[in-house]
């Protein structure tokens, strides 16, 4: 079966170059991050306007924070659109316990905000459950067994009300991990 292996979700694009010979051109630092390599296929899914598209990475300059689209992928988005960008791997289902995909979020001027991780593991109700760890918690890992929880989110709206950021942590801590 085909199964994620990595993915940038939420990086905005930088620019379209609709003259480049193809591809799409990622800072570096994100590729090492997640996991994905130059001229490897990614899956593209434009969350402003609904385009999936299939093109290969190529690298652009480190810490530049680009993600541009190019060659004929450069029809699809519109500098400032949203992309959640995947990587696959064929895998039997076995396998799915040693898979540990790297997720990174970004926050909206392309600065990494999250590495999380997803999780197959054999629990009490069923032999493939999932969860996410959160690699980037103030502890080692929060574990979460949810998929659509935007932790991010949820501390700016905590800040919002005039939390502390130590308080924050330990609403986190406390709610969203176990």
């Amino acid at each position: 079966m085909r199964v994620i292996r990595a993915k940038l979700h939420g990086v905005r694009v930088t620019g379209a170059d609709l003259h480049y010979h193809g591809s799409i051109t990622l800072d570096p630092e994100y590729c090492t991050t997640a996991g994905l390599y130059p001229l490897e296929f990614v899956e593209i899914w434009n969350k402003n306007s609904g385009a999936r598209i299939t093109t290969y990475v190529i690298f652009g300059e480190a810490g530049s924070r680009c993600c541009i689209l190019n060659g004929a992928a450069a029809r699809t988005c519109q500098v400032g659109d949203e992309l959640i960008i995947a990587s696959q791997e064929d895998v039997q289902p076995a396998q799915l316990y040693d898979l540990k995909p790297t997720i990174v979020t970004f926050t909206p001027n392309n600065e990494i905000d999250q590495i999380l991780h997803y999780e197959v593991y054999k629990s009490a109700a069923r032999d493939f459950d999932f969860r996410i760890v959160d690699a980037t918690a103030t502890k080692s890992a929060s574990v979460h067994n949810y998929a659509n929880v935007d932790v991010r989110a949820i501390r700016a709206d905590l800040k919002a009300k005039g939390l502390s950021d130590s308080d924050i942590e330990a609403f986190v801590s406390k709610y969203l991990t176990r």
